[in-house]
């Protein structure tokens, strides 16, 4: 138990009593981590954020953080938690360090850590500039010092690099790979972005309709599927998609189907069938990666 940062343990949780957005949800997120909770839009990760944070009520014993119930810790717990919900909120009107200030005052956190804090996150030259001159990566590191401020040994952050441009994601993957190194801080972060969960996460959990579909490290999910996935663009897929009946695939998008086989030897028949028929077919690729086992578990259910 004391190699773990949180313990969920049979969570489930409805919104109206009756139709559950998560079911019997089970992971353990170890100490020294940087956990990567992956799900399509939809699939409960932000209602087990907002249970992790105390923000909806737990059932009994189904969360353990630092080996305790969620009931018994709370409010005294954010002393080793920082967390970061949805969009920042920042004050405009002030500097960095001024927004820091406030902070500190309201946690009772001493002001001298506040330098500390500017320089971790990289915004030490910029303090005294007003935040609404600041750009959408540095609210973004700021409202992580925020986080940082009570020098916390599990950080929880939901879509960190939501809406960034590309520099603006490397920042934050570099800084949160610099606190869990550094640092040794925890990190679980709820995304839904494959690209930079596989950069930087240790160990993942993917969930699919409020269910645990993968729990482990990176390279056990790219090897759990054993199946090879193809994305196949062609025009008026209704038209052609039956002709794939006998094959496991999928539409992902209008112009898109995922198709996926066990060995590459199939794809030569497949798009021949197609072209037979007369598909326009303009691209077809593999799916490399955490991308093809993501897309395997999430749509096609695997367990």
């Amino acid at each position: 138990m004391d190699d773990f940062c949180i313990q969920i343990n049979d969570l489930s949780y409805s919104y109206d009593g009756k139709q559950h957005v998560l079911n019997k949800m089970h992971f353990n997120v170890p100490k020294g981590s940087i956990y990567g909770f992956l799900g399509p839009n939809g699939s409960g990760k932000s209602t087990t954020m907002r249970l992790l944070t105390g923000l909806l009520p737990a059932k009994h014993n189904s969360i353990l953080l630092f080996g305790k119930s969620i009931e018994t810790v709370f409010p005294t717990l954010f002393s080793k938690m920082g967390v970061l919900i949805d969009t920042p909120t920042l004050y405009d009107h002030l500097s960095g360090f001024e927004n820091l200030r406030y902070i500190s005052i309201l946690r009772h956190i001493s002001i001298d850590r506040i330098e500390e804090v500017l320089k971790t996150v990289g915004l030490y030259e910029a303090r005294n500039k007003k935040v609404k001159k600041y750009s959408l990566g540095m609210k973004q590191r700021l409202a992580i010092g925020i986080a940082l401020l009570g020098n916390p040994d599990l950080l929880l952050l939901d879509e960190p690099v939501n809406g960034l441009d590309p520099n603006g994601m490397a920042e934050i993957r570099h800084l949160l790979v610099q606190l869990n190194k550094n640092l040794g801080i925890t990190i679980f972060i709820s995304s839904h972005l494959l690209s930079e969960i596989e950069k930087m996460c240790t160990h993942i959990a993917v969930i699919s309709s409020g269910e645990l579909k993968f729990e482990g490290k990176i390279e056990e999910l790219l090897s759990k599927t054993g199946k090879l996935s193809y994305s196949i663009i062609l025009e008026n897929i209704h038209d052609f998609s039956v002709i794939l009946k006998e094959y496991n695939h999928n539409q992902k998008s209008e112009n898109e189907l995922i198709v996926y086989i066990e060995n590459k030897e199939l794809l030569p028949e497949i798009i021949s069938k197609l072209v037979n028929h007369g598909a326009k077919i303009y691209e077809v690729k593999p799916l490399d990666g955490l991308e093809e086992s993501f897309l395997t578990l999430t749509e096609q259910n695997i367990n």
